[in-house]
C-alpha cells in the first residue's frame, strides 16, 4: 500500500506558507531536494545522480537553524574542544539554515565539503546579500579550528559552500544563478598551486523567477514549484513527481513506524506551542490588568526559572 511520504506531507503543510521561513527550510531540507540542488550548483556533484548524492554523499543529519555562526556559542553536535581565546566573544548571534556535511566523489580518503543553504526572502535587507554570503564562508573556515584541524594542520580544512535561494528577487536578477569563489592569477611568471590549497570557500546565489514563468527550467523551475505561494500542494507533488522524479508516495509497511513517530513528535509540539502561548497570554493579562512586573506575573503562575527563561527568549517579553 503506498501512502503520501514526508516530503508530500510537507508540501500540505506548508500551503500557501511555503515561501516562509520555517516551512521554506523543511522543504528545502528533505536530501532529495538538496541533492538536485548540488548537482546543479556545486561543481563536485555534476557528474552525479540524483539519489547517489542523497544516498551516498549527504552525510547524517541535517541541523537546521541550530548552528550558529559565532564559535562561542554552545553547539554540542558540531564543536568539540573549542580554543578559549575567540575574538567573537562581543559578536552578536547569527544561526545557519541548513548546515550539513557531504562526501566528495573520487576521493579515495574520503574528503567532505561543508555545505549551508539559506532561503532569503529579502534581497535588499540594508546590505548586499552577497558580502553576508561571503561572511558565513569564512565563518565555516574558522569555526573548524579546534574540530575540523589543530594547531597548524592547515592542510585540514575543508571547503565550504553557502547556497543562498533568493525567493523575491529584483527583475533584473530573476532566473540567474551566480557562483562566486576564489581563482588563481598569474601576475608574472607561468607557476601554478594545486586548486585544492585554495579553493575553499564559494558562494552561490540563486534567484528565482516568478510562478509559470516560461524561461525557468531545471533547478530554477524545480526550486520556484516547491516554494511558489502560488501553486496548490497537489499541483507541486505533479510537477515535483512527473516532471523531476521526486517521488511523493512510500510503501506503507516499511514506513508506518516512522510516520508514526513523526506524529507523535508534531502532536507533542502543537500541544507544548498551546501551552507556551497560553501562558504567555495570561503573563500579558496579568502585567495589564494587574499592573504588574513580567516577573511578578510568573510568579504568580508558578512558571519555573527554566521557563521563565525560554519564554522571555522565544516571546521577547520582559
Amino acid at each position: 500500500m503506498k501512502v503520501p511520504n514526508k516530503l508530500s506531507k510537507m508540501l500540505s503543510t506548508a500551503g500557501e506558507k511555503a515561501a516562509y521561513d520555517n516551512a521554506c527550510k523543511k522543504l528545502l531540507s528533505n536530501k532529495i531536494i538538496l541533492a538536485w540542488i548540488m548537482k546543479s550548483c556545486l561543481q563536485e556533484y555534476r557528474k552525479c545522480t540524483i539519489q547517489e548524492i542523497a544516498e551516498k554523499y549527504i552525510e547524517g543529519d541535517l541541523y537546521v537553524s541550530e548552528i550558529p555562526v559565532y564559535p562561542d556559542e554552545e553547539t554540542p553536535e558540531l564543536i568539540k574542544g573549542l580554543s578559549t581565546e575567540d575574538t567573537t566573544i562581543a559578536e552578536g548571534t547569527v544561526t545557519y539554515d541548513i548546515r550539513f556535511s557531504a562526501l566528495i566523489p573520487g576521493t579515495d580518503n574520503r574528503l567532505s565539503l561543508i555545505i549551508n543553504v539559506e532561503p532569503q526572502n529579502n534581497y535588499y535587507p540594508g546590505y548586499p546579500i552577497i558580502k553576508r554570503s561571503i561572511y558565513y564562508c569564512c565563518r565555516m573556515v574558522s569555526s573548524q579550528y579546534g574540530t575540523v584541524f589543530t594547531n597548524s594542520h592547515y592542510e585540514k580544512i575543508k571547503k565550504v559552500y553557502n547556497v543562498f535561494i533568493c525567493i523575491n528577487p529584483p527583475n533584473y536578477r530573476k532566473n540567474t544563478i551566480n557562483r562566486y569563489s576564489l581563482k588563481e592569477e598569474n601576475m608574472i611568471g607561468n607557476v601554478h598551486e594545486k586548486e585544492e590549497n585554495y579553493d575553499l570557500l564559494t558562494n552561490v546565489i540563486i534567484c528565482l523567477g516568478d510562478a509559470y514563468d516560461k524561461e525557468a527550467s531545471g533547478i530554477l523551475r524545480m526550486l520556484e514549484v516547491l516554494l511558489s505561494d502560488k501553486r496548490n500542494a497537489s499541483e507541486k507533488r505533479m510537477i515535483l513527481q512527473d516532471d523531476f522524479g521526486i517521488q511523493m508516495e512510500m510503501d506503507l509497511e516499511s514506513e508506518v513506524t516512522d510516520v508514526g513517530h513523526v506524529l507523535d513528535d508534531v502532536a507533542q509540539r502543537n500541544y507544548e506551542k498551546g501551552v507556551c502561548e497560553s501562558l504567555v497570554s495570561s503573563i500579558k493579562t496579568l502585567t495589564e490588568t494587574m499592573n504588574w512586573s513580567v516577573d511578578q506575573a510568573m510568579d504568580a503562575l508558578k512558571i519555573s526559572e527554566e521557563d521563565k527563561e525560554e519564554i522571555r527568549k522565544k516571546y521577547n517579553i520582559g
